[in-house]
């Protein structure tokens, strides 16, 4: 039996306090779809739907090859999901993971605000104009991610000095452990030990401390059992963000063929890339990534202009990642981009959602018995 989460941290997010203090990381493209989200909110978490390249899921997305549609469908779809997702969740709480680096970044805020989305997530870059964009929605929260204290004073900051806004809480992700895009220049800040949960979360719940906020800061990157859990909030977090673990459940909105990669993938299988965006990422050994590993990947062509920053458009360099991310999201194993955490060789087997949450809950009420 699951117990109350009076034995957990309570996590306040704006108006917003789950059951329980997780959160279910938004995973792209279409692998933290409405599905996920609805379910992992309807079991008293937060569920996160990745609004990057839900067109995927669209019955003609090959034939979308003007950037202008691609977007309006994306939009048309998101909004539709963040519907399908609060029906599911049973009043649950439901959160949009919105990436600074997408070319129509402002217009999925937007549209995430329209459909009612409880809680903006954003990452993959600073979200320094969040405020401006959700204008006229007071009551949804608004979360950036970073990966270190620097990175939360310099929005903290301008937020209070353009907006006479707060965050509502920070995601600290770890670009050591965590997966897809890392929140770091290259591979050798990504395994920069002074950016782990262990050094950032401290400090910045005491930068916090220190401003007279009273906001919570959660832990991302490696998250994976209920010892981790407990070992975030000994360093001060309010809660947990968890990814891998979500990405190969029974819910999950992926390809079968998608979630076997995750059972399949071994420690040794998990690699870092420079991600066509610039930035480092975390995924899993694929026959993609041996071709583009060892020189040998196919000339590709920009249909999509989905970020800011392209090396294939600007520099006729790398694969296109949309069509990887689509490729991975619809089981094709050899032309597919798997993004994962660290600890994807962890997946033994397709699981419930609601199976995890009360393994996680009651893991958590066990060892904080044994502790005492």
């Amino acid at each position: 039996m699951i117990k109350e989460k009076s034995e957990l941290p309570s996590l306040k997010i704006g108006e917003y306090e789950p059951k329980y203090p997780i959160i279910q990381g938004g995973m792209g493209v279409m692998v933290s779809g409405p599905r996920l989200a609805g379910a992992t909110a309807a079991e008293g978490c937060i569920g996160t739907i990745a609004s990057v390249g839900l067109a995927a899921s669209y019955p003609e997305y090959d034939a979308l090859n003007d950037s202008r549609e691609f977007d309006k469908q994306n939009n048309k779809i998101l909004a539709n999901f963040i519907k399908q997702a609060k029906e599911a969740s049973k009043g649950g709480i439901i959160a949009v993971n919105c990436m600074c680096a997408l070319s129509n970044y402002e217009s999925l805020v937007r549209t995430s605000c329209e459909a009612g989305a409880n809680i903006i997530i954003s990452g993959a870059g600073l979200p320094l104009k969040l405020p401006q964009l959700t204008e006229g929605f007071p009551k949804t929260a608004l979360v950036p991610i970073v990966s270190s204290v620097k990175a939360a004073a310099l929005i903290a900051s301008r937020w209070l000095k353009h907006y006479n806004r707060f965050p509502d809480a920070f995601v600290v992700e770890t670009p050591n452990t965590a997966g897809g895009h890392l929140g770091a220049r290259d591979e050798e800040q990504a395994l920069d030990t002074h950016l782990s949960l262990q050094e950032v979360i401290p400090a910045l719940v005491k930068y916090l401390k220190e401003l007279g906020r009273n906001i919570p800061v959660i832990a991302a990157g490696g998250i994976w059992d209920s010892g981790d859990m407990k070992k975030s909030f000994d360093m001060g977090a309010s809660g947990v963000q968890m990814g891998t673990r979500f990405a190969a459940t029974e819910e999950g909105d992926a390809s079968d063929r998608f979630k076997q990669a995750y059972v399949d993938a071994e420690e040794k299988d998990v690699v870092l890339i420079k991600s066509p965006c610039g930035l480092p990422g975390r995924a899993i050994m694929s026959p993609l990534i041996e071709r583009y590993l060892s020189g040998m990947i196919e000339k590709a062509v920009c249909r999509r202009v989905c970020l800011s920053h392209c090396l294939l458009r600007l520099q006729n360099e790398t694969f296109c990642i949309a069509d990887a991310l689509v490729s991975a999201y619809k089981g094709d194993w050899e032309n597919g981009l798997f993004f994962c955490g660290s600890n994807v060789s962890k997946v033994k087997s397709i699981e419930k959602v609601k199976e995890i949450i009360r393994e996680l809950i009651e893991g958590f009420s066990l060892s904080d018995l044994q502790s005492e």
